[in-house]
């Protein structure tokens, strides 16, 4: 999770994060395919004006997911049920209603997946658990925990790579994926008990107890900007559906 310094980049992260939230709860209340593409297309298009996106980026990141759609689209609809049939051959049978909750559902979940991708990539990690200390209170030693949690996940990769390129050079060829998922999980897993023990006994060493205040080198603040943000998502969201809901 890095900023990739666009100007929602500068949005306050525990205010993208409520915004982002209540449009994902919208999105599970409406049943209507034609709203549920609205709010994605307003995700996408968020996030190219105000996000940084580019068209290479999107289409790299959303690309399997779409595929995915596709694929619950299609369960969805060919064997859902329904009185107005549109299409029937063999024991594939489309209907109005199969094809309306296919779609929604569908589009529902590359929705989520979207909102998802345009909070990441424009948070940085270390501004997120300030917010989240600041504006929402969590306890410090929470935020820091998971701060810590997110950081190793680069060196589990790193390791993991490692013990790969190891495996092959001692002649290890394993063409089963669960028995290579076994040989990989227990020193990851032995590997992240260790690295926690020392963690934990670092943050209790440095006062990471949540027993007394602390001081931060950084106070993050919510500003004018932050509320635009919000508000004007929810606005354009919200009408989007009173709009559409009477079409």
């Amino acid at each position: 999770m890095n900023s990739n310094g666009s100007w929602l980049a500068g949005v306050n992260p525990s205010c993208k994060l409520l915004a982002h939230l209540c449009v994902m709860f919208m999105l599970m209340a409406v049943s209507d395919p034609v709203i549920t593409l609205c709010l994605w297309l307003l995700a996408v298009v968020t996030g190219i004006v105000l996000g940084g996106w580019r068209l290479g980026y999107l289409l790299k990141r959303l690309l399997p997911y779409t595929l995915f759609f596709v694929l619950i689209f299609w369960m969805l609809a060919a064997f859902g049920k329904g009185e107005h049939v549109i299409w029937q051959w063999a024991w594939f049978r489309i209907t109005e209603e199969s094809l309306n909750n296919g779609l929604t559902i569908g589009l529902r979940m590359l929705g989520f997946v979207t909102y998802g991708l345009l909070f990441t990539s424009t948070t940085d990690l270390t501004a997120l658990m300030m917010s989240l200390i600041h504006q929402l209170r969590l306890s410090p030693k929470w935020a820091y925990g998971m701060l810590a949690g997110f950081r190793f996940i680069p060196l589990f990769q790193s390791e993991l790579q490692q013990m790969k390129a190891a495996h092959k050079i001692r002649g290890y060829k394993q063409k089963n994926s669960w028995k290579a998922f076994a040989r990989y999980a227990l020193p990851l897993f032995t590997q992240g008990i260790r690295k926690s023990e020392r963690i934990a006994v670092a943050m209790e060493a440095r006062g990471f107890t949540g027993t007394r205040n602390r001081t931060y080198y950084l106070t993050p603040v919510m500003a004018g900007k932050d509320w635009l943000y919000a508000t004007g998502l929810l606005i354009v969201a919200g009408g989007m559906i009173w709009m559409l809901g009477f079409v």
